[in-house]
């Protein structure tokens, strides 16, 4: 599948509105994949890319919903075809060009903050220092919800397996219509406790991106007395720190509700297996349910444990890699930093907008 085919899909399924469940971002994200995949692998044939991970996740994602957008391919594809060429060479073009333009921009912003050397670097560490300070109670805060949620899971899903084994202890006729609602209910507590999770967990990662505003905008005004005559050079190096900051607090996002997704996957099976299990004939369903049902809660409980302990530590991660982000902005502005290597953040800053823009254009049309 190529770029421009894979964008005209996108595009026209975000403009469906509510008839598909696409955004920019998404889109974002794929064009950005596709181009640094293009990108790490120059070298491979259009038909590896074709088979690539990238092409079989766009498939999936349109796979469902592309017969909801056919009438409006013809009268945007002329917009779109063309927008998805040219962003895609000029994603080519301008990566070397950018790498050049803030390679110039850095050296001039060091250029002027040299005689404050010391006071620069001084600014930024308490800038790090006081976002080490905010984080660390999120990092806790997610750490805490981790932990709440799962026992709550555990709690919640517990008693089905007592329930169980209280029923096969029981010498009843028509075993098998007594413990068909637990099989449902099993399920059913399954997915609500795993989408109540999921919502619990996502604000999280708003209150982060507010954080990251506030830090940003004070380290700009701790540097700004230092860059009179390149504010818009340190400007241009604080928004990328930005972008990247809360790129990172999306990536948490996703990660978050991901993680929380496997979960439930690993969960499901236990209320099919026992779906399975009751359509066996009933002469064998207690021999069958036995051993099932005694490990079952142990296993359940594992798997929510395993959930517990991969999540839990994702807020002190998050943590350091942002805290890492601006120790790295610091070393950029210093007298003696290295060649610029980043360049491609700020591409992908302006392919999100520019992607962004043209979906709002292209929604006002619709409109």
């Amino acid at each position: 599948m190529s770029l421009k085919a894979a964008i005209l899909a996108l595009a026209l399924l975000a403009i469906t509105g509510a008839q598909a469940d696409v955004s920019a971002q998404q889109v974002a994200d794929v064009v950005w994949n596709y181009f640094t995949q293009l990108t790490g692998n120059a070298k491979e044939t259009m038909e590896q890319i074709q088979q690539s991970e990238i092409s079989k996740q766009l498939n999936t994602l349109f796979q469902d919903n592309l017969q909801n957008v056919n009438s409006y391919a013809g009268d945007l594809q002329k917009k779109l075809i063309p927008f998805a060429t040219e962003l895609h060479a000029k994603l080519s073009q301008d990566s070397e060009k950018l790498k050049e333009q803030i390679r110039k921009e850095l050296e001039d912003l060091r250029l002027k903050l040299s005689p404050y050397a010391d006071e620069v670097h001084q600014q930024i560490s308490k800038n790090i220092q006081d976002l080490q300070l905010k984080l660390s109670p999120y990092a806790e805060e997610l750490r805490g919800q981790v932990n709440q949620n799962a026992d709550l899971l555990r709690k919640q899903l517990a008693p089905y397996a007592q329930e169980l084994r209280d029923k096969l202890q029981e010498n009843v006729d028509g075993l098998q219509a007594a413990l068909a609602p637990y099989a449902e209910q099993l399920q059913e507590q399954i997915d609500k406790n795993v989408a109540d999770m999921k919502e619990k967990l996502a604000p999280l990662a708003d209150e982060l991106q507010v954080k990251i505003d506030q830090n940003v905008e004070e380290l700009r005004k701790q540097l700004a007395p230092y860059a009179q005559d390149v504010q818009d050079k340190l400007n241009r190096q604080l928004e990328g720190l930005s972008f990247q900051m809360k790129k990172g607090a999306e990536d948490l996002r996703a990660k978050l509700s991901e993680s929380a997704e496997e979960l439930r996957l690993k969960l499901n099976p236990y209320a099919e297996e026992l779906k399975e299990k009751l359509r066996t004939d009933a002469e064998g369903l207690r021999q069958s349910l036995g051993p099932y049902v005694e490990g079952l809660s142990g296993q359940m409980e594992q798997k929510i444990e395993e959930f517990r302990q991969t999540v839990g530590p994702y807020g002190e991660a998050f943590n350091k890699q942002l805290v890492q982000k601006v120790e790295e902005m610091k070393q950029k502005l210093g007298p003696y930093a290295g060649e610029v290597e980043d360049h491609l953040g700020f591409l992908e800053k302006d392919m999100r907008d520019k992607v962004a823009s043209f979906f709002s254009t292209i929604k006002q049309i619709e409109n």
